[in-house]
């Protein structure tokens, strides 16, 4: 697992802009994020981990920050997302006395120091990362030695049938592609990380039309971020021919969803010189 190819490279700065768009809304229409949150939470239950420095990675709004903070009450964590916004709206969820910081940064370039964390958490990152191979390097750099990465993400079958109705309107590209598990396993091995173990869980949605869909999809900031996505005075006309394939359908909309659950262990790497990295233990902590 390489960066993506020329159509299903994403542009990290539009990806940006549409999660700084939706962070207001994104707690009200989170259920997908909610089912791997929970789901990575139940991963972690049998694990005997005790964390000194905990990296959520792809931090949204911060709800599994809490719920990390709860669960190693000695631990500090670090909310770190590409969003501002969002980061916005995870500071208003933690109080005076949080041992949460809040960072923005990019994934694929994280400014930490050579094994700071001992635990990286990442819930649903891995679909808006155009370099998951980077992104999973830097991840093996930062983490101590035997720590844990723990992560989920969407497999390739997900929101087909979606691509099918734009098949009928073109050959463009409209929806992200998701990576197969054996090739998300392949890149942490590629990447220095230990014995990977995944598995594969689906998640069946449904909508009474694709208006309701669609507006989901941009509360939550889920909408096409592809780097070639077509911005032609035709396009509008395009989305509505795909919506009305979609509404043609009997009965409900139906959506299933491929999630992916996936964890490895840290093998520590060395930093590459040239390079300047902070410690993560060093973040002042938030005053309100």
């Amino acid at each position: 697992m390489n960066s993506r190819d020329d159509k299903s490279a994403l542009n990290s700065d539009d990806v940006r802009r549409r999660f700084d768009r939706a962070a207001n809304s994104f707690d009200t229409v989170d259920f997908v994020h909610s089912a791997t949150r929970a789901g990575l939470m139940s991963r972690l239950e049998p694990m005997a981990l005790e964390p000194e420095l905990v990296l959520d990675l792809g931090s949204a709004t911060g709800s599994a920050s809490r719920l990390l903070a709860r669960r190693f009450r000695r631990a500090r964590i670090v909310a770190a997302d590409l969003s501002r916004n969002m980061l916005e709206q995870a500071r208003s969820k933690h109080g005076w006395f949080s041992r949460t910081s809040l960072l923005q940064v990019n994934a694929e370039r994280l400014p930490f120091a050579e094994q700071s964390f001992d635990l990286v958490f990442a819930n649903l990152l891995l679909p808006w990362i155009s370099d998951p191979a980077g992104t999973f390097a830097e991840i093996a750099r930062v983490l101590q030695k035997d720590g844990l990465f723990l992560f989920a993400t969407l497999g390739p079958d997900s929101l087909d049938e979606i691509r099918h109705a734009w098949g009928g309107v073109d050959d463009g590209e409209h929806v992200n592609r998701f990576f197969d598990m054996h090739d998300i396993g392949d890149a942490a091995l590629q990447a220095g990380l230990r014995d990977p173990v995944l598995d594969v869980d689906r998640l069946a949605v449904t909508y009474k039309d694709s208006a309701s869909l669609f507006s989901d999809l941009t509360a939550m900031g889920a909408r096409n971020s592809l780097q070639n996505r077509a911005r032609t005075l035709g396009t509008a006309a395009r989305c509505r021919t795909m919506a009305a394939a979609l509404d043609a359908q009997p009965g409900l909309l139906s959506f299933d969803l491929e999630l992916v659950y996936g964890h490895c262990w840290g093998a520590g790497r060395q930093q590459i010189d040239g390079e300047y990295r902070f410690d993560a233990g060093q973040i002042a902590r938030r005053n309100r």
